[in-house]
């Protein structure tokens, strides 16, 4: 497929010219492309006008198609897609931005393809757009023709894929660039104002790609690898080919990283372009084949970075998710269809920890290599992958797959066996107090790992001593999380942890002080005052709620302060951003016409986590006689 582009941003809108190239496999008299809501002209095969039906779901256009025949079909169309492009920003303060979202959303609502992901198509974008912009899709970017007021950016992909995976994101942008070992340019995207995030964000990027190629043992198989981050995304990250789509809420500074990074994402989607891109499952039974391997190769790269303690930590915390699917009742076989994301990421990526186990490194390495390079672009099934290491171990794996694979209970017995192999986690089994025993002190100061004495500090935060504060950074956000009445003899020790270059340990500090020491609030708010914190301002956002419940800290300046608080709530921001902003408002008892018109938005908002959230929060308020009918009036003028 070849597809010309280019966008209206006032009314949403979607224009292409598309020709698509392809041999007919048999003789039919009609063939279709999967376009929804779409308007048609021009429509020609062979460049001659045809015959075709456009029934709102499908163009189907009506020829004597012979079987090993090469056709070209051609046609203009437009498009106002409702979902899998997004038009971000243009009609409000957020940033200008249009991206796209394909797995679940289907790429035909905005260019016309194939919706089944058995269908493999090499797509070819040219996208036209204003010349202040950056343009990024799939493959490399082998020409730009700049007018004088738009430009047009010519993107090639050499191989097949999926069309859930065509990428498009238009905004403004700078890149950072690198090359792996093997010669693969790697471009990271940035906004213009995040450049001091730029190595946080990214840090290990290149180190886990080299990692993936050489544990893989299959080359990277495209021509080069992008990452995005866009606005108000609405998963954590989607691996497009050779273009990863991610939240800019993992856009970090070095302090951030401590509390929430972009690693695990960065890894999970780049292994996709190998599990996923490369071979795609060919029915939903198989689909762990994509997020399972992706959540554990994604946990050999973090292994490689942060050591055999943070895997099999990683791997134990899965686990006791799982144990929990297993106590409620709603675990699933790994190969139903239907099985929550728990099931397909962790217990996928648990059941591949255990065959390599079963069957040793030599034989699982092997055996991977040469289930990719038997199936490459293609479409793959779990009998595929089970076959080729039941070939390279020479071991018939019919129990091992009844057990991880089949059946519905996740084996939790098996996992603490494997678990048990590690001494961090024998350890961090050991120490429990929640029967407070005396040994209980000797943990809050012992050298033990930051797992334990969090567990042991949130068993009993009120043992916690000065002497306890002597530990790691996460032994101390622990303290600030769990301790919420504080001695007078351990104030100073707990004001410290103002000062912890961690955000989560700040804003819980500067909380628990706020209650606990009335006489020093105005002292600790002075402290805090320039903090901004993590993506979703929480330090900032608390400190304004602190500040406002303050009544005799500066009372001149509440206003602006309030104000800047509901800005928090307005679609400029990211909607974590402003979840956190209604929160405290909710908390706050503020509730003013911006507020509503805030929410009133956020309940039509692209992200359905939190549009819920807003028409919840609405449904609660409609219940007051005081606010039905300023709400009832914004939901109708809009």
């Amino acid at each position: 497929m070849e597809a010309q582009l280019s966008f209206d941003v006032d009314s949403s809108k979607v224009h292409g010219v598309v020709d698509y190239y392809f041999k007919a496999l048999q003789s039919v008299d009609s063939i279709f492309v999967d376009a929804i809501g779409m308007d048609f002209e021009n429509v020609t095969l062979k460049g001659k006008k045809i015959s075709f039906k456009n029934d709102g779901k499908k163009l189907i256009v009506y020829s004597n198609f012979k079987a090993d025949k090469t056709y070209h079909l051609s046609f203009n169309y437009t498009a106002k897609p409702n979902k899998a492009l997004y038009f971000v920003g243009w009609k409000n303060e957020a940033p200008n931005q249009i991206w796209t979202q394909g797995q679940g959303k289907y790429t035909s609502n905005w260019l016309p393809s194939l919706d089944d992901t058995n269908d493999k198509i090499e797509f070819d974008l040219s996208i036209t757009f204003n010349n202040d912009y950056e343009v990024v899709s799939n493959g490399v970017l082998v020409d730009k023709e700049i007018g004088e007021e738009n430009t047009t950016w010519f993107f090639d992909m050499k191989e097949p894929m999926s069309s859930y995976l065509v990428a498009l994101v238009v905004g403004k942008y700078r890149i950072y660039k690198e090359t792996s070992n093997s010669g693969i340019p790697l471009d990271m995207y940035y906004y213009p104002q995040d450049s001091l995030k730029v190595e946080p964000t990214y840090r290990y990027s290149k180190q886990m790609f080299d990692f993936l190629e050489n544990e893989i043992g299959v080359a990277y198989p495209w021509q080069n690898y992008k990452q995005i981050p866009v606005h108000d995304f609405l998963y954590a990250g989607m691996e497009n080919t050779s273009a990863t789509i991610f939240s800019d809420a993992f856009m970090v500074d070095s302090i951030a990283f401590v509390d929430k990074n972009y690693v695990n994402v960065n890894a999970h989607e780049l292994a996709h372009q190998w599990f996923g891109d490369y071979i795609t499952a060919k029915r939903g039974e198989d689909h762990w084949l994509q997020e399972g391997f992706a959540t554990y190769y994604a946990l050999l790269a973090e292994r490689d970075v942060f050591g055999e303690n943070y895997y099999y930590w990683r791997l134990y915390e899965y686990a006791q998710e799982l144990m929990d699917q297993n106590r409620s009742g709603t675990s699933t076989s790994l190969l139903n269809p239907k099985s929550s994301s728990v099931t397909f990421y962790k217990r996928g990526a648990w059941s591949l920890h255990a065959l390599r186990e079963e069957v040793g490194d030599e034989a699982f390495k092997k055996a991977v290599k040469n289930y990719l390079e038997a199936h490459p672009f293609s479409i793959v099934e779990t009998n595929d992958f089970i076959s080729e290491v039941e070939k390279t171990s020479g071991k018939d794996l019919t129990e091992f797959v009844n057990t991880w694979l089949i059946q519905v209970d996740f084996p939790m017995d098996k996992a603490l066996e494997s678990l048990m192999q590690s001494a961090y986690i024998q350890e961090y089994e050991m120490v429990d107090c929640e029967l407070a025993t005396s040994k209980c002190d000797y943990y809050l100061t012992a050298p033990i790992s930051d797992e334990a004495k969090l567990k042991v500090i949130s068993q009993i935060p009120e043992r916690v001593t000065s002497e306890s504060f002597d530990t790691s950074l996460k032994g101390r956000q622990a303290i600030a999380q769990n301790v919420d009445n504080i001695p007078l003899g351990m104030k100073d020790e707990y004001e410290s942890l103002l000062k912890d270059n961690s955000y989560l340990t700040m804003e819980s500090a500067l909380f628990h002080l706020w209650i606990n020491f009335p006489e020093n609030r105005e002292v600790y708010l002075d402290q805090t005052r320039e903090i901004i914190g993590l993506s979703d301002k929480n330090v900032r956002q608390l400190w304004l709620a602190l500040a406002l419940s303050t009544p005799s800290y500066e009372p001149e300046i509440k206003e602006s302060l309030l104000n800047e608080l509901i800005s928090y709530s307005s679609p400029k921001y990211g909607f974590e951003v402003r979840i956190t902003a209604f929160n405290y408002l909710n908390s706050l008892g503020i509730y003013n016409e911006q507020v509503f018109v805030n929410l009133v938005e956020a309940s039509k908002h692209n992200n359905w986590q939190f549009m819920k959230y807003a028409k919840s929060m609405l449904g609660d308020l409609s219940k007051n006689p005081d606010y039905q009918k300023t709400i009832l009036k914004l939901q109708n003028s809009n």
